[in-house]
């Protein structure tokens, strides 16, 4: 017994350190510059060693390939016929084939890990430990060198000044792990000490990016997963009357402090247009294509259009994986808050729709969710948190008796 237990306790670690090198794979190698230069090929070697690395763990934890049914996966690896055809077709060059064996790798890792997905909060833990991490060394670089995390290029906005992040970036980290350290609070799944130590300086972070959508997308989001606990939970109703009556005194008492730090010193006009956003998207749309690229888009690329950042989820789709990419991707979003909605209320199924609803939210502002990225892990988290529990092994029974064994078998006996 105490040897099974040693390497399931081993496995588990392993899962971890797996989780751990997918969430630095996504880090990305564009942002802001670092206190120590770092060359961006020295970013890309280390994220992308990080991924193999990743895949040959998980080959290791589940040497027999065990897999367990996932549509989330499943809808997955359909994302990639879209992405290599027109990348193949379109002729858009070893960068897209590159990227298409990255999204190969990222969803065969999770194949692997798709194993211990059975509905409890591991990986929600998982999750929330890799990314306070990564915010721990933003708030390092901030009080080793404020002005490098928080330059003028940015508008004062906090930056990664050890590893380029941008803005948004730290604010979707920040949000994520909030809301669901906020859940399992609710769940007493911790305590309110170690609770604290995540959420107090993570929501300092993100007040310090001036990010908007990952504001707005974790008050709404943390709403509607704590509206599912209502019924079943006491805790859920307090906090939500709370909440409400502090939204209430927010909005009547400081709206104008509000309004200044929505539009970060922009004009209402820069305000209107997403700060530019909507330029790009009216460009993009309004571009020819032919009858493949409408289908398949033109390969995966950077998430840009004429040298601009997209910042559109599902424009980003349509640009790279064409109409196909878009009805996968709107189909695994539907899949997984249709099952979420039908689960009974549970702190599992709160965790899956904060983070089905976050990563809605975000998709119009930014851009992730047909290619290997952090929304791609925070839908991941959300399907290992509506799997199914895995049947217990029967047990077995000492008492049953035993079938004779055979004189040709006994060879022991002198013939």
């Amino acid at each position: 017994m105490r040897s099974t237990d040693t390497t399931a306790e081993h496995t588990s670690k392993i899962v971890g350190t797996v989780w751990g090198l997918l969430v630095l794979n996504t880090l990305g190698s564009a942002g802001a510059v670092t206190i120590v230069p770092l060359p961006r090929s020295l970013i890309q070697m280390v994220t992308m060693g990080s991924l193999v690395a990743a895949f040959s763990l998980a080959l290791v934890a589940n040497p027999r390939v065990r897999l367990r049914a996932s549509a989330y996966v499943f809808l997955l690896t359909l994302l990639l016929v879209p992405s290599l055809i027109s990348s193949v077709d379109q002729g858009a060059g070893l960068g897209a084939l590159f990227r298409c064996f990255r999204l190969a790798l990222f969803v065969g890792t999770l194949w692997l890990l798709s194993r211990w997905w059975d509905g409890g909060p591991t990986f929600v833990r998982h999750h929330i430990r890799m990314y306070f991490a990564v915010l721990a060394s933003v708030a390092a670089g901030l009080v080793v060198s404020p002005g490098a995390a928080m330059p003028d290029l940015y508008g004062g906005r906090l930056v990664g000044a050890l590893w380029p992040l941008t803005p948004p970036q730290i604010g979707q980290y920040a949000a994520v792990i909030i809301g669901l350290t906020v859940l399992l609070l609710l769940g007493h799944r911790t305590d309110r000490r170690s609770a604290a130590v995540v959420v107090v300086p993570s929501l300092g972070l993100l007040a310090l990016t001036h990010t908007r959508t990952a504001t707005l997308g974790l008050i709404i989001a943390l709403v509607l997963a704590i509206t599912s606990l209502v019924l079943t939970s006491a805790a859920a109703r307090r906090v939500f009357s709370w909440a409400v009556l502090c939204a209430a005194v927010a909005a009547v008492g400081f709206s104008s402090a509000l309004q200044a730090w929505f539009l970060r010193g922009q004009s209402q006009e820069n305000f209107a247009s997403l700060t530019g956003r909507a330029k790009v998207w009216h460009a993009l749309l309004a571009a020819p294509r032919t009858t493949t690229e409408h289908l398949f888009g033109t390969g995966l690329g950077d998430k840009s259009f004429g040298g601009l950042p997209i910042d559109n989820s599902w424009l980003a789709v349509y640009n790279e994986q064409g109409v196909t990419g878009i009805a996968l991707v709107a189909t695994i979003i539907i899949v997984l808050g249709g099952v979420a909605l039908l689960r009974p209320p549970s702190l599992s199924r709160a965790c899956a729709i904060f983070l089905i609803s976050y990563c809605a939210i975000a998709s119009y502002t930014e851009a992730g969710l047909g290619d290997a990225s952090p929304y791609l892990l925070h839908l991941a988290v959300a399907a290992s948190l509506l799997a199914a529990p895995a049947e217990p092994a029967p047990p077995s029974r000492p008492d049953a008796p035993r079938r004779p064994v055979p004189r040709w078998a006994r060879t022991s006996e002198v013939t």
